[in-house]
């Protein structure tokens, strides 16, 4: 087998995650990318300045991720050559680890679903509120295992399949430079008028390099869920984003429940479409449903990894 860079990612973040021990004590790299955006957002991002000005440094924005990014990653890239002994792979897995989140993001979720099962509404809707940018408090049962499920299918993409696949694909540069860019997406990547202008860069960036990787994990859903690939086909684009209605779409139909729908943020609702429109209203136990299909779709991957590492 050839090096298996990947697989021995996959492997130490589900043992690990990322332990709030090392958190606590150096914080996470994808820090170091929100505090260059936050800078960058703060000294350029002014609105005296022009549309066509602030789209331009947020263009300059990330420029200056996908550099630094990817130059430190090649860097230890060539740093992890000089490991001797056939073992430069286990540094290249070492360096690439924190760029995945597989253990992370089941851990966030979990409560969500214990919550929900022992029928604590005012726990499950603290434990969700962590994971999902919404409004929370006033969810019933079915809307904070909605919130729950949404939020796991599609960080299951960005967060797991996503930065594997450029891994795969460009090494380690790949994987840190899509963990950047994800990033700024996240903090400035938005519709209203403050990151309009600047964050057009960093989602157009983000929506291209999510278009693979979002069709994989609806195809790795459906699989490991047994099912739904009716709904994925209709609903995928029944949402805003180009990419993130495929693994919600593929987990509705795969749970036969429906996701999505009407949404509220800051007080106001907001009318989405749904997804898996006829299935029924998400309960407490279709959390749990959604984590076991989750980890099977987890396995298939650590499945590619092997199989990619072995004719590699």
């Amino acid at each position: 087998m050839a090096d298996p860079v990947a697989l021995g990612a996959l492997m130490l973040d589900a043992a690990l995650g990322w332990p709030h021990s090392l958190y606590r004590r150096i914080g996470h790299p994808v820090g170091c990318f929100a505090r260059l955006i936050d800078g960058c957002e703060t000294r350029w991002n002014r609105p005296e300045r022009s549309f066509a000005v602030r789209r331009a440094l947020g263009i300059v924005t990330v420029l200056m991720l996908v550099l630094s990014s990817g130059g430190l990653a090649w860097m230890l890239a060539r740093l992890a050559a000089q490991v001797p002994g056939g073992l430069a792979w286990t540094a290249l897995a070492l360096f690439a680890w924190p760029g995945l989140a597989q253990r992370s993001l089941f851990d966030h979720v979990r409560p969500v679903a214990i919550a929900l099962e022992t029928g604590d509404l005012p726990a499950a809707r603290i434990a969700v509120s962590a994971i999902v940018g919404r409004d929370t408090a006033a969810l019933e049962e079915c809307g904070v295992a909605r919130a729950g499920i949404e939020s796991l299918a599609e960080s299951f993409c960005d967060g797991v399949v996503a930065p594997l696949f450029w891994l795969l694909v460009l090494g380690l540069p790949g994987i840190w430079v899509y963990k950047a860019i994800n990033t700024a997406d996240s903090l400035i990547g938005h519709y209203e008028q403050r990151w309009r202008a600047f964050g057009w860069a960093a989602a157009r960036t983000d929506d291209l390099l999510n278009i693979i990787p979002a069709r994989l994990s609806g195809l790795l859903l459906c699989v490991a869920g047994g099912g739904g690939w009716r709904i994925l086909l209709r609903d995928a684009r029944n949402h805003a984003s180009p990419n993130a209605g495929w693994p919600e779409a593929a987990m509705a139909g795969a749970l036969r429940v429906r996701l999505a729908g009407p949404v509220s943020y800051d007080g106001h609702v907001h009318a989405k479409p749904w997804i898996g429109g006829e299935g029924l209203d998400a309960i407490a136990g279709d959390v749990g449903r959604a984590l076991a299909i989750y980890r099977r779709a987890c396995i298939l991957l650590w499945l590619i990894a092997a199989v990619v590492a072995w004719l590699s």
